[in-house]
């Protein structure tokens, strides 16, 4: 087949993949090693490379949170295979060993393709796991992975990365007084079912993995991670790890008589658990907004795109310091902005003035296990592209700052700088909260409820806002009545439907 045309169809293919394709990377689809975007944890690579050269992508991963590389495959997507370069491809097999210093773990893997001959081949696909140590090449060079780069590293960038790699990951630290027995094994064996691990059942994927059991003396010890991801009741051990959502009326935050909180909802168990049931809350708070479109049709347009907002969550989740254990991830929403606050400052390389280019994992089990769960959508180029989203929106750019102990990471809707918020023209707070959430109301009060539990249930903290949005309302309307009507404002007074 002419080269040229050989290309254009490859080029047609890959499009249609990019715009079609699965949701998430799987390093087990050929499809996705030939026409994904190569990005932090994937590349791709002709078998002809040279393993001097195959030793950079290797170390830059290992230097980072680890990824995958296809060796077999042009970075065009055309497959040209492994099996015509057999003597070469001996030599790259030995590049993780010899080639990088220290040694470089990896998992090998060969897949079955026809190549662009039509002929039966295959492609070697490298998993390179990230290492607890900083490498480097034979040159003594030291490479970190960069999006889809393998970024060389000055002398102060590899000092900085010398150091977070010596600082020991807090995941990894044992949990005193914790066993084995505080984990949840039907998680686990979930978890080892969704992952492809076979060779053996939960108790054995967590003493032979990652460290999550690990035998001190004649005693086991149950790292932090094995809590985090896996435990029956984390806050037991952790009680701060958690997720807590706060929306307040208004601008700013008010305290004592002016306190404008009207929801308080924590978010505990499991982190995946965390994160799922805080992204599917925050979901119903975002308010939209109706604008004259193409073709004089309306559009409803949420004040922030999801992934930005997503991607804050699921980052302060994946990266907060869980050594610091004064305080939780908090999300504040106003009328103007949308705040994510998590504990700890940047980790390894990573500065506010380079977050969009650099990524280091803190907690790289919790990371994997996020990932595992397409919780972590963009892998470490996530940041770039909430910037990139919020400009497409029209939107100002995000804000990260950090203080001595927390990182604030800030989106500004279309409210920011300005006094009129009649832009806001359906929110899910007035369409959301007046049919979904008074049904789900009524439905609680099949039996008689106190107020203080209707407003538990609704996650709702402040009286007034209850009052005037949900309670007053309902009992004019008729759909619910007081047990005691005759007395109003008696402490035994509960609600029930009608």
């Amino acid at each position: 087949m002419d080269q040229n045309l050989r290309y254009y169809i490859n080029y047609i293919f890959r499009r249609k993949f990019m715009k079609e394709g699965a949701a998430v990377f799987d390093p087990d689809r050929i499809e996705d090693l030939q026409f994904s975007t190569e990005k932090q944890i994937m590349d791709r690579k002709s078998a002809r490379i040279k393993a001097v050269d195959l030793a950079i992508p290797i170390v830059a991963m290992a230097n980072a949170d680890g990824g995958y590389l296809a060796i077999g495959i042009e970075d065009d997507g055309t497959i040209t295979g492994i099996d015509n370069y057999e003597r070469n491809v001996n030599e790259l097999l030995r590049v993780p060993y010899d080639y990088c210093i220290p040694s470089v773990q990896v998992d090998l893997k060969t897949i079955d393709v026809t190549n662009n001959n039509g002929n039966p081949d295959h492609v070697l696909r490298i998993q390179v796991f990230p290492n607890n140590k900083v490498v480097s090449n034979q040159a003594d060079d030291v490479f970190l992975r960069v999006g889809d780069k393998s970024k060389r590293l000055n002398f102060e960038q590899r000092l900085q990365l010398v150091y977070a790699k010596g600082v020991k990951y807090f995941e990894d630290q044992p949990v005193a007084n914790a066993t084995i027995d505080d984990l949840d094994l039907d998680f686990v064996l979930e978890y080892c079912k969704k992952i492809g691990y076979t060779k053996g059942d939960a108790k054995h994927y967590l003493r032979h993995n990652h460290d999550f059991v690990t035998l001190h003396g004649d005693n086991e010890v149950v790292s932090g991670a094995a809590i985090l991801l896996f435990g029956t009741n984390p806050q037991r051990f952790f009680p701060r790890a958690r997720i807590r959502f706060v929306r307040y009326e208004g601008k700013t935050a008010e305290v004592g008589d002016r306190m404008n909180v009207v929801k308080d909802v924590k978010f505990t168990g499991r982190i995946l658990d965390q994160v799922r049931e805080a992204v599917a809350f925050v979901k119903t708070q975002i308010r939209e907004y109706t604008k004259l479109g193409e073709g004089a049709v309306f559009q409803t347009i949420p004040e922030f795109p999801e992934f930005c907002w997503t991607e804050l969550i699921v980052n302060a989740a994946a990266h907060r310091d869980y050594s610091i254990g004064g305080t939780d991830i908090q999300i504040k929403m106003f009328d103007d902005h949308f705040t994510v606050e998590s504990p700890g400052i940047l980790p390894g390389l990573v500065r506010i003035n380079n977050i969009r280019e650099f990524h280091f994992s803190r907690n790289p089990k919790i990371v994997e296990l996020l990932n595992e769960y397409d919780l972590v959508k963009e892998f470490g180029e996530g940041v770039d592209r909430v910037y990139r989203d919020m400009e497409e929106a029209g939107l100002p750019e995000p804000v990260y700052r950090q203080s001595e102990f927390m990182l604030y990471a800030t989106l500004k809707n279309k409210n920011w700088g300005k006094e009129d918020t009649s832009w806001v023209a359906t929110t899910h707070d007035a369409t959301h909260d007046t049919t979904h959430d008074k049904k789900n109301l009524l439905d609680f009060c099949t039996v008689p409820r106190s107020r203080k539990e209707m407003m538990e249930y609704m996650g709702l903290s402040n009286r007034r806002y209850f009052w005037e949005h949900y309670l007053k309302p309902m009992l004019e309307d008729g759909s619910i009545r007081m047990t005691i009507p005759d007395k109003p404002r008696s402490k035994n007074q509960k609600y029930v439907t009608k």
